[in-house]
């Protein structure tokens, strides 16, 4: 599965952070919210789409929860693009 993750904009610290943000598969754009949050138990993500970003993933032949893993997995591993004056050390263990 080809997922890229871009995100818009981040609020937050390094101990809680609100993500915004687009992943990208198969050439489809969808948006995403998550909360990013550290210190006890090392760096988590917990990522939410929209029941119609899920139904239109089902059409596509895609597992939503394998597609919510991998873009979990990628925020917290710092395998995105992002806007210019946000650093990835904010919220992902890169």
């Amino acid at each position: 599965m080809d997922l890229r993750v871009n995100v818009n904009n981040v609020h937050g610290s390094q101990i809680a952070a609100k993500i915004t943000g687009t992943f990208t598969i198969d050439g489809h754009s969808f948006r995403f919210n998550a909360i990013a949050f550290g210190r006890i138990g090392g760096h988590n993500v917990g990522a939410k789409i929209s029941k119609s970003t899920q139904k239109e993933l089902v059409k596509m032949g895609y597992n939503v929860d394998e597609v919510i893993d991998m873009l979990q997995h990628k925020l917290v591993h710092g395998d995105i693009t992002i806007p210019e004056g946000i650093s990835k050390e904010s919220f992902a263990d890169s």
